[in-house]
C-alpha cells in the first residue's frame, strides 16, 4: 500500500515562530517597564542623610522633628513661612533635630512633569556637596517656588537659586543637578502610613496635625 508524503506547512511554522518572537518581545518590555517602575535609583549617601533618606539638621537626642515635604507644594511653603523660625530655634538651641524628607507627590503637577523630584534631587546633591548651605538652599527653594501647573524651575534656575543661597557650585554639583542624579530615589519615597499629603509633620514618632501655629504644632509636642 503506497504511503502519502506529508507536506510541511511552512506557513504555519513561520507564523508560530513569529508569534513566539512577539510574545518574547512583549515579555521583555513588560519586565523592563516593571523594573523602571520599581527602580530605587541612586541612593544619596552622607553622614547628614539617614538610611531612609531623611536630611538631618542638628543632633539632639531629646526631640526629633520630621517633615515630609514636596518643593512644589504651596502648603509646605506656608508651613515653612509660619513654622521654620520656631523649628530652627529649637535645632540651634540643641533641643531638637530636624529631619527633612523630600517626596514627589506633586511630580505630575508641572508641565513637563517631574519638578518635585528634580528639586528633591537637587536638595540631596547640595546636602552632600555643601551641607553648610543646605538649609539656606532649602529656604531659597521655597522663596522661589513655582506655581503648580507651570514648567517649574529649570535646572539652570535651580543652580542660580543655590548660588544665591551661598552654595559652593562645583562642576560635580552642577552636573548632579543637571542630570537629576537622585530623581528616581525621590520618586520612590513615600509618606508615612496614615498621611494624606504634604507637609506631614512627625514629632517623636507621632504625626501632628498642622495648624500653622508654631506653639500648637511644634512647641506643645516637644519633650
Amino acid at each position: 500500500m503506497a504511503t502519502t508524503a506529508r507536506k510541511t506547512n511552512w506557513f504555519a511554522i513561520w507564523v508560530s515562530i513569529a508569534v513566539v518572537a512577539v510574545l518574547a518581545v512583549v515579555t521583555v518590555l513588560v519586565v523592563v517597564m516593571n523594573n523602571k517602575a520599581t527602580d530605587p535609583g541612586v541612593k544619596p549617601t552622607s553622614s547628614h542623610i539617614t538610611d531612609t533618606g531623611g536630611i538631618l539638621f542638628g543632633d539632639s537626642k531629646t526631640n526629633n522633628i520630621t517633615t515630609y515635604v514636596d518643593f512644589l507644594c504651596p502648603v509646605c511653603n506656608r508651613f515653612e513661612q509660619t513654622s521654620a523660625a520656631t523649628i530652627k530655634q529649637q535645632v540651634d538651641s540643641g533641643k531638637a533635630t530636624l529631619q527633612v524628607q523630600p517626596v514627589a507627590i506633586l511630580d505630575n503637577n508641572t508641565s513637563p512633569t517631574g519638578y518635585s523630584s528634580r528639586a528633591g534631587s537637587a536638595m540631596y546633591s547640595v546636602t552632600i556637596h555643601d551641607y553648610a548651605h543646605a538649609y539656606d538652599f532649602m529656604q531659597a527653594m521655597y522663596a522661589n517656588q513655582p506655581q503648580e501647573g507651570s514648567a517649574g524651575l529649570t535646572d539652570d534656575q535651580i543652580i542660580d537659586v543655590a548660588k544665591t543661597a551661598g552654595v559652593n557650585m562645583t562642576s560635580d554639583l552642577q552636573n548632579e543637578i543637571k542630570t537629576h542624579k537622585y530623581q528616581k530615589y525621590v520618586q520612590q519615597q513615600q509618606l508615612p502610613q496614615g498621611a494624606t499629603g504634604t507637609p506631614t509633620l512627625v514629632i517623636n514618632g507621632t504625626q501632628i496635625p498642622v495648624t500653622f501655629v508654631p506653639q500648637t504644632d511644634i512647641i506643645a509636642n516637644l519633650k
